[in-house]
């Protein structure tokens, strides 16, 4: 069976809505199989709710009910037959769509996308409370950065809120440097002395960690850039140094996308 996806989105109710063209219709039987790219785990469901016009299909699958876990999960069509890999033309990518998406809290994360090789997929993810950075750079010697408070379920308002930054040691947390934050609704701005953090301790190279504390959240968020489609940040994003008392500065990316400032080295 030929199947090409021409429109795939997860909904904030994390139903998968996908529309399709398709060389003859769907019949009772037919299935969405979802297979994770790690485990080789798959997950299957009817499609018998199916709305079909002449060489097209529209499908909504409920994804909580399948019991997904986090990582990445390719999309499989199966009717009368061999499975079929399902093509995708939607390149599945709205940032005002996914910050709308990121303002509830949530313990998983879905979105779908189209893979490098042109294929429909799930990606998911841990829907952790973080601070998704948008942009970072030194300014008269400071450190600052930008962005959206993700999964918080805080309103997208006017409010103020009471926040701080603490940017800690990374061998030892009780080395630490803080600085006042501006949080407002879902938008924060933070700005941090990088003659403090030079100051705070004789050993400090390494990659030290920043934290954003904001009341009415139990834990500190992480700053992190998450909610987008850039892949591999850590090769793809380099931030320019500078240069404090003669020690290098640099902010960059871990391998799970937290920021981290680079002293020395």
């Amino acid at each position: 069976m030929r199947v090409i996806v021409t429109d795939a989105e997860v909904t904030m109710a994390d139903v998968l809505a996908l529309r399709m063209t398709v060389d003859k219709p769907l019949t009772d039987g037919a299935e969405l199989v979802l297979r994770h790219r790690g485990t080789g785990l798959e997950r299957r469901v009817e499609l018998d709710g199916a709305r079909q016009d002449a060489g097209s299909a529209e499908v909504a699958v409920a994804l909580p009910r399948l019991a997904l876990t986090p990582g990445r999960w390719d999309a499989y069509l199966q009717q009368d037959g061999p499975r079929t890999r399902m093509p995708s033309i939607d390149p599945g990518f709205s940032l005002d769509r996914l910050d709308e998406y990121a303002l509830r809290r949530r313990e998983l994360a879905y979105r779908a996308y189209r893979t490098q090789t042109g294929y429909l997929a799930l990606k998911i993810d841990e829907a952790r409370p973080v601070a998704d950075v948008r942009a970072v750079w030194f300014r008269e010697g400071r450190f600052e950065a930008t962005g959206l408070l993700a999964y918080t379920g805080f309103a997208d308002d006017d409010e103020r809120r009471r926040a701080h930054l603490e940017l800690r040691h990374p061998e030892d947390a009780e080395v630490s440097v803080t600085a006042l934050a501006t949080v407002r609704g879902v938008r924060f701005h933070v700005a941090l002395s990088l003659c403090d953090v030079i100051a705070a301790a004789p050993d400090f190279e390494g990659l030290w960690e920043p934290l954003l504390f904001v009341d009415g959240l139990d834990e500190p968020l992480p700053l992190a850039a998450r909610i987008d489609d850039v892949d591999g940040r850590r090769r793809r994003v380099h931030y320019p140094a500078t240069t404090v008392d003669g020690v290098r500065i640099r902010p960059c990316y871990t391998t799970d996308d937290e920021l981290r400032l680079e002293v020395g080295g």
